[in-house]
C-alpha cells in the first residue's frame, strides 16, 4: 500500500556540503572508547497518526538530535531525561502536521535549533489548514530560520547524519543517513548570530561516506516504508519524484542499511529492493 501520515487507517543557512556540528562549545573530552559505544536510538510512535519520532543519542557525550517530534512532547522529554541526553538539534523530515506538531513545544523546552528543508517551509506555514483537514486543533507554531539541504551533514557527539533531499511525498522531504562520524577533530567556530545556549558550532569537515551498511541506518520519513512508499496525492506530492528519490538516493545504499520509516516497522534497503511492489 502507498503509505503516509495522512492516510486512512489500514537561522542558519548551511552551505552545500558543509557540516553542522552540534557539540557543546568545548573541546571534546571523551575518549575514543566512549565515542565507539552503540548509538542510542529510541523510536517513539506519537500522536493520532503514530508518527515515528526518533531520539538519536551518543552515550558518551550525552548529546542527541530529535527527528520528527510530531506530538506527545512530554513523553519525548521523559525519554530524554531517562537517558540524560542534551538535545542539540530538532529535525523534521517534512512538515506534515503529524511530523511537526510538537516542534514549537520541544524547541521551547530545549532551546535547540529546528532544521527543515526550505522546500517545505510553505507547507509548514499552512499548518492551520492541515489541522482543519484532519479535524484537530492547530498546534503551536514557531518561526523556522534554519534550513538543511542535499550534501549537508549534522554532527553530534561521535555520530553524523548526511542529509539526502528526497522529494516526492512533499517538495522538501529529506532522509537522514546516520553513521559514526567522530573521526578526527575539525576546526570549528561559533555561529555569528547565536540564537541561544544550544546554538551549534560549524566545523569544516568532509561529509561522512558510507562504505558498508553495517551500523548505518536511514531515517526515511514518509518516503520509504516496509512494503510501501509515501503517498503523493497531497499538496506538492509527485509519484515521479518519489520514485526517482528512492531509486537514485536510497536504493544505492547497501542492502544491510536499517531503515526507520515515518510510520510502522523498521525494514532494510535490501528487503525493500527485493520485495517492495512499488519498486519493481
Amino acid at each position: 500500500m502507498i503509505l503516509g501520515e495522512l492516510r486512512v487507517h489500514g537561522a542558519m543557512f548551511i552551505e552545500k556540503g558543509s557540516v553542522h556540528n552540534f557539540e557543546s562549545g568545548r573541546r571534546n573530552k571523551y575518549t575514543r572508547a566512549a565515542m565507539s559505544e552503540k548509538l542510542i536510538h529510541e523510536i517513539i510512535p506519537v500522536g493520532m497518526l503514530q508518527c515515528n519520532c526518533s531520539i538519536l543519542g551518543d552515550p558518551g557525550t550525552r548529546e542527541a538530535i530529535v527527528v520528527d517530534p510530531g506530538d506527545e512532547v512530554e513523553r519525548i522529554l521523559e525519554i530524554l531525561r531517562r537517558h540524560d541526553l542534551k538535545v542539540r538539534a530538532i529535525v523534521s523530515t517534512h512538515t506534515h502536521i503529524d511530523h511537526v506538531g510538537g516542534l514549537a513545544q520541544l524547541h521551547a523546552a530545549t532551546k535547540a535549533p529546528v532544521l527543515i528543508h526550505e522546500g517545505d517551509l510553505e507547507l509548514y506555514t499552512h499548518l492551520d489548514m492541515q489541522a482543519q483537514w484532519l479535524g484537530v486543533a492547530t498546534p503551536a507554531m514557531m518561526r523556522i530560520q534554519d534550513f538543511v539541504k542535499e550534501g549537508d551533514a549534522l554532527r553530534w557527539g561521535g555520530f553524523a547524519a548526511s542529509v539526502l533531499h528526497t522529494p516526492g511525498h512533499t517538495p522538501g522531504s529529506i532522509s537522514l543517513l546516520v553513521e559514526r562520524g567522530g573521526q578526527g577533530e575539525a576546526e570549528s567556530w561559533p555561529h555569528s548570530h547565536a540564537h541561544g545556549a544550544n546554538e551549534p558550532v560549524h566545523p569544516t569537515a568532509k561529509k561522512p561516506g558510507v562504505t558498508s551498511g553495517e551500523g548505518t541506518r536511514l531515517i526515511a520519513g514518509d518516503t520509504l516504508f516496509q512494503g510501501g512508499i509515501g503517498r503523493t496525492d497531497l499538496w506538492g506530492g509527485s509519484t515521479k519524484d518519489i520514485l526517482k528519490s528512492i531509486r537514485e538516493k536510497l536504493l544505492t545504499l547497501p542492502d544491510a542499511t536499517l531503515v526507520t520509516p515515518g510510520h510502522g516497522a523498521n525494514t532494510t534497503i535490501g528487503a525493500e529492493r527485493a520485495s517492495n511492489p512499488y519498486l519493481r
